[in-house]
């Protein structure tokens, strides 16, 4: 194998404009035909909240656009990939280059620096964009898609223990004393049965009584099945403010950095990090899953078109592609379950498909 990777200047930027069109070509037919079906399964909950109309659908789109984009622009570098190497298999062109002295190798090349640059772009667009609209999305979603307070710091969902009561609050903004909650629900328990549930639209942290203050709330008896308005309601005195805004993280919703102070403030508070810390590993192993995907879709650059194995060769290079995304969930899923260290969840299916994708390379081409 010769260690010159770029001995053709035009041959290299060939190789990238042709791999660069046909990845964002693939990646926008898979947008737009995956925020259609998503938007038809959710335009029906959106157009539920009253007043919402055109606006709503298209603001749920701006918000679901980057998420889409984000999750399948990998397959797009595979599937990009695999159809620019087939054609130039088909049309010759790959037979012409390894005639005039090019190796395997030197023919990926163009084609790895381009993936590691739309790596970059993936992790900058994950941290700029997509944490932004998940946050948002999420707390939408949270309100069934009503006005949303604009505060700062929102989370979503979490739960909290009161002793033997569970709390839940859809939406909670702010941090320290100056966290505010929406949509709180109660639940009374007595011997773990259910007794009563306290609603209300919203609630505040109470500084000097220590307290957690409610805001027209009303309560429902599960035992006589009746609902009455009780006002303003205080409530866990035992429960501190970081316990709503470290009851749930969503990974998906901060930014590496943010992610990062996230993790250090529930170690301090003694809560277990190892998801969430999988979770960060994989915000820099995610981006560079497109680095993977011209080398285990390189079987379909090779071997000769007209033997009819063309092909078998680009469904060969497909099914390395896809299992890596298999095993990339699954290893994520194991480091969730405690099986894995949360680096080598991460990390482990990156450096196996990228060393059988050269095994695969070397041992075919080389």
């Amino acid at each position: 194998m010769q260690l010159n990777f770029f001995p053709s200047r035009q041959i290299s930027l060939y190789m990238v404009r042709q791999f660069l069109t046909r990845t964002f070509a693939v990646l926008a037919l898979l947008v737009i035909v995956l925020q259609t079906l998503d938007l038809l399964g959710n335009s029906g909950d959106i157009l539920a909240y009253p007043g919402n109309g055109d606006a709503q659908l298209w603001h749920y789109v701006g918000l679901r656009a980057p998420q889409i984009i984000a999750r399948f622009l990998p397959f797009s570098v595979l599937l990009g990939t695999l159809v620019m190497l087939a054609t130039l298999n088909q049309n010759s062109e790959i037979i012409s280059m390894k005639a005039a002295g090019l190796s395997a190798h030197q023919i990926l090349a163009p084609l790895v620096v381009a993936a590691l640059g739309v790596s970059a772009i993936s992790f900058v667009f994950n941290e700029r964009i997509v944490a932004r609209s998940t946050a948002a999305l999420s707390a939408w979603d949270a309100v069934d898609y009503g006005p949303i307070p604009r505060d700062s710091g929102v989370k979503t969902n979490p739960w909290v223990r009161d002793g033997n009561n569970l709390v839940n609050a859809a939406i909670v903004a702010g941090r320290g004393t100056n966290v505010q909650l929406r949509k709180v629900e109660i639940y009374n328990r007595v011997n773990n049965g259910l007794t009563t549930i306290v609603q209300a639209p919203r609630g505040h942290y109470d500084a000097a009584s220590k307290s957690w203050v409610l805001e027209g709330a009303r309560q429902f008896d599960v035992a006589r099945g009746t609902m009455r308005d009780i006002g303003t309601v205080r409530f866990g005195r035992d429960i501190r403010p970081d316990q709503f805004t470290l009851a749930k993280v969503d990974p998906d919703a901060l930014t590496f950095g943010e992610l990062q102070d996230a993790i250090a403030d529930l170690h301090d508070a003694g809560r277990p990090t190892a998801e969430l810390e999988g979770s960060l590993w994989h915000k820099l192993s995610g981006p560079l899953s497109a680095l993977l995907m011209p080398i285990l879709g390189s079987v379909a650059a090779f071997g000769l078109a007209r033997s009819g194995q063309l092909f078998m060769r680009a469904v060969l290079g497909m099914a390395l592609g896809f299992a890596y995304f298999v095993a990339d969930n699954f290893s994520l899923a194991m480091g969730n379950l405690g099986a894995y260290p949360p680096v080598l969840a991460a990390w482990a299916p990156f450096c196996l498909f990228l060393l059988l994708g050269e095994t695969v390379l070397f041992r075919t081409e080389e």
